[in-house]
């Protein structure tokens, strides 16, 4: 669907300075643009940032960027970032099969994929999927460690749990109805929201890449960690629901 241009994108585009205009020659660098050493999360297809600002915002000990392909849509993202007080995030105008000279390995250690094109009914289509093989061939020659991956596509979610299961990841928190569990409300995308208002179910994975004894072990003490964290997002949406939120 074309999205329609606001009469602040051009001047947003020109102008935000979190908007990176010339990405591949921070290739390798990207620690440099931050200035830190922290380790650097990439969301796909940013969408208009609500995510991406609101992960900034609670973890300002990670560095994010987001890729999107649609300037006016990355120009939304860019703004809702600025008037939400300019958190440290990197915008890119560019698509997903050129990450590979926009990173070099071992710059991103977390993807998120959120709610992307799910290419339903033909099986030519299957290819364009975020979560394809050949997609996941790029993100395994940039040494991306882990993978959050949500949708509302049942088709595109079991077909992602076989290509992720076939190339040699480990898929943990598995969820085929996320929101029957009560979920930190600042890190629903803009699609999921819609999708919740009309009670479809969201899909949910996490796959990470491992080998060995040691690298299993880590990993099951981060799906703990993870679900540990989970366990504290429900308890602060169960604190919104009855008034008992603390405000900082």
């Amino acid at each position: 669907m074309r999205t329609r241009k606001k009469p602040w994108s051009n001047r947003e585009l020109a102008e935000n300075q979190c908007i990176v205009n010339t990405p591949k020659e921070w290739r390798g660098k990207w620690k440099g643009y931050f200035k830190n050493e922290n380790p650097i999360h990439l969301e796909i297809g940013c969408g208009k940032g609500k995510f991406l600002t609101a992960a900034a915002l609670a973890f300002p000990d990670i560095n994010f960027i987001g890729l999107e392909r649609e300037p006016v849509i990355l120009a939304a993202a860019a703004r809702l970032n600025r008037v939400s007080g300019g958190v440290a995030v990197a915008y890119i105008i560019n698509d997903v099969e050129e990450l590979p000279e926009l990173f070099a390995e071992g710059e991103i250690e977390t993807l998120y994929i959120q709610f992307c094109d799910p290419w339903p009914n033909r099986k030519k289509w299957a290819k364009r999927r975020l979560t394809h093989s050949r997609f996941l061939d790029i993100y395994r020659g940039l040494g991306i460690k882990r993978i959050f991956f949500k949708t509302d596509n049942r088709q595109l979610f079991e077909f992602s749990l076989e290509q992720f299961s076939e190339n040699g990841w480990i898929i943990g928190n598995v969820s085929c109805d996320l929101h029957a569990e009560p979920q930190d409300p600042r890190f629903i995308t803009e699609y999921e929201a819609k999708f919740m208002a009309m009670s479809m179910p969201i899909y949910k994975l996490e796959a990470y890449r491992a080998s060995g004894g040691e690298a299993i072990e880590r990993l099951q003490e981060q799906v703990e960690k993870s679900d540990k964290t989970n366990n504290i997002f429900a308890q602060e949406e169960q604190d919104y629901e009855s008034g008992n939120a603390k405000i900082n």
